[in-house]
């Protein structure tokens, strides 16, 4: 909601002058950020990947507001990336997949979608057929496959840079990359750190070990184990996608705060 408007949905529990119903779009260019008011200097929320779902409530001025698809997170988004929603048939699984102008390698890229991009197309030989160009099959799973368990789905984007509000398209956050790697295991997940240390799994007994897939919360920070000693995390310490001792994110977090590490939780299935 907003204080000129809100989600027709709303109506019965809150008063707005006006209710509108959301009118669901996808994003058609590479990605797009979401921004927390209308103009590219305003800070970015999250990201939106190709083919991900946005619900548009407003539009002015070249930019629609509203919340995207899958988390609901609110925000902004430059009118043009979105276009004429199609349900997705397919997910990107690998680090990046290429739309090719033809169904041959050799053929001109028309565009690099990141992990977890979502498309609609049929496949045809070794191509995923799109309506905007083709895509090798090596590079896209049927979008309800389990792809792979969450921690080795992080892994794919080591070495990514640190971007805040991205969610893998150029670069990745804490929570994004938690997100996103949950999500291609098909768990649901929500966008935030803090959310996601309310509603992840259990929280750990003090004197259960860890082990790998525990998620390890800090003051506006979180990282997968990747065994009992390491944390796999995009941190703006590195500004990158990094996997380093657990004992030495500690401490250096306990540099700016009295207490570094909030919780221990497990995702069981």
């Amino acid at each position: 909601m907003r204080r000129d408007v809100a989600d027709i949905s709303l109506a019965d529990a809150i008063f707005a002058p006006h209710y509108a119903a959301p009118l669901v779009r996808s994003v058609n260019s590479a990605s797009t950020m979401l921004h927390t008011a209308p103009g590219e200097a305003a800070p970015a929320g999250s990201q939106l990947l190709h083919g991900e779902a946005f619900h548009v409530l407003d539009r002015s001025g070249g930019w629609a507001w509203g919340y995207c698809g899958h988390d609901h997170y609110v925000g902004y988004v430059r009118d043009e990336a979105l276009g004429e929603f199609a349900v997705p048939t397919h997910v990107v699984c690998a680090r990046e997949a290429i739309i090719f102008a033809q169904p041959d390698i050799k053929s001109r890229s028309l565009m690099t979608l990141s992990l977890g991009a979502r498309l609609h197309g049929r496949l045809e030989g070794d191509f995923l057929v799109t309506s905007r160009g083709f895509v090798h099959k090596r590079h896209v799973a049927a979008i309800d496959e389990r792809h792979g368990d969450f921690v080795q789905n992080a892994f794919r984007l080591i070495g990514a840079p640190y971007l805040w509000g991205g969610r893998g398209a150029g670069g990745v956050d804490c929570s994004g990359l938690v997100q996103l790697a949950l999500d291609l295991a098909g768990l649901d997940c929500p966008r935030d750190s803090d959310q996601q240390g309310r509603s992840l799994g259990r929280a750990l007994d003090p004197d259960e070990s860890l082990e790998r897939g525990d998620l390890v919360f800090f003051p506006g920070h979180v990282g997968f184990m990747t065994d009992g000693l390491n944390l796999l995390h995009a941190n703006a310490w590195w500004m990158a996608v990094t996997v380093e001792p657990l004992a030495e994110v500690i401490s250096r977090i306990a540099q700016t705060h009295e207490q570094p590490l909030l919780s221990r939780r497990r995702i069981e299935s």
